[in-house]
């Protein structure tokens, strides 16, 4: 046998080697790195505490992936088994094996968005605030009313709820009750910034105190274009020492918030929330004022107004008033228009 023939052979054979293990990690590289995985855009939540069996449970239960093999294979090459991570995940469609384990092992969730106003009580801050996310709002309704987490923001149980700026907040979906308060803190804190802090300074009151006050003037009106004008009106009544006689303030204290006329009877009742019986601001805000309302007391109008009434008209507006015989003739006016409509309470 020449020399030629007796090196082909093993020559051909290294060739053959090469290719199939060339063929094998191209087909493994494929399958992890380019072959599609997810079969349709879909949300994976893994529970807080949750196992990688677990995250397999759920890929499978609801059918996912096109391959759990594939899965498994690049979960174990990447890793993935020791480092699961709660959250929520956005599966893409046409993702990779890889660019799936990759987000999985990253912790790389998609945000949830949390949207909170027209609030009363923290009950209904608790819902609104859970309704997208992991924990449930009983839990998070006993962070809102911890005492501890009060004195953590120097507030108290009558005050917790002027922490919160009613807006649209991007949360994780995962995040602890604690974590979460400590973030719409931080979401406070930016709101007040330097032009709003300035303003603050002028009015001679508090941040706790401004929100007091625009919780009654957005429980008062909707209107935004009348909101400062509003909110000067109590202004003036507290520079004089005078009652604010809020009539949302009495339907806070009563506990009855679909009142459409407050009678006697219950300007009787004895609260601190009673501003008719009881003079300057209440313990705390009466709900979650807006934006504007809270901007609408910064820059409150500056004029000689010490009454309004509703409007007649129903239209949402208010008619002001600089002395009393004025106002009653405005309140006889809407009073007539309760009674023709057999409004009575």
């Amino acid at each position: 046998m020449s020399k030629k023939k007796k090196y082909i052979k093993p020559i051909i054979i290294a060739i053959l080697c090469v290719i199939v293990t060339s063929s094998l990690c191209f087909y493994c590289y494929y399958n992890i790195a380019v072959k599609n995985a997810v079969k349709q855009d879909t949300i994976l939540y893994i529970p807080t505490g949750a196992t990688y069996d677990d995250v397999i449970d759920t890929l499978e239960r609801n059918d996912m992936l096109y391959s759990m093999k594939s899965f498994e294979r690049t979960a174990s090459l990447l890793s993935y088994k020791e480092r699961v991570k709660s959250g929520r995940y956005q599966l893409n469609k046409g993702a990779s094996y890889r660019r799936v384990v990759e987000m999985l092992r990253r912790g790389d969730q998609k945000a949830v968005k949390v949207i909170f106003n027209n609030i009363r009580t923290l009950e209904q801050l608790a819902g609104k605030i859970t309704a997208n996310i992991e924990i449930d709002s009983i839990s998070m309704l006993n962070t809102l009313k911890s005492d501890s987490i009060h004195k953590r923001y120097s507030l108290d149980s009558t005050t917790f709820i002027s922490m919160f700026i009613p807006n649209t907040y991007e949360i994780y979906w995962n995040t602890p009750a604690e974590a979460l308060v400590e973030r719409l803190n931080r979401e406070f804190n930016k709101f007040w910034n330097k032009e709003r802090v300035s303003k603050l300074s002028d009015s001679g009151m508090s941040r706790t105190e401004v929100i007091t006050l625009a919780s009654i003037v957005y429980e008062e009106s909707k209107m935004s274009d009348e909101l400062s004008t509003v909110a000067g009106v109590y202004v003036n009544r507290l520079k004089i020492g005078m009652p604010l006689q809020a009539d949302p303030t009495v339907k806070f204290a009563v506990q009855d918030f679909t009142l459409k006329r407050i009678l006697n009877i219950h300007l009787s009742v004895d609260s601190p929330y009673n501003t008719y019986k009881y003079k300057g601001l209440p313990p705390g805000p009466i709900c979650m004022p807006s934006i504007k309302a809270i901007d609408g007391v910064l820059d409150y109008e500056k004029h000689k107004y010490l009454y309004f009434c509703a409007a007649p008209d129903f239209s949402g507006y208010h008619k002001f008033a600089a002395n009393l015989s004025q106002h009653n003739r405005n309140a006889r006016e809407y009073h007539r228009k309760l009674n023709s409509l057999k409004i009575y309470k």
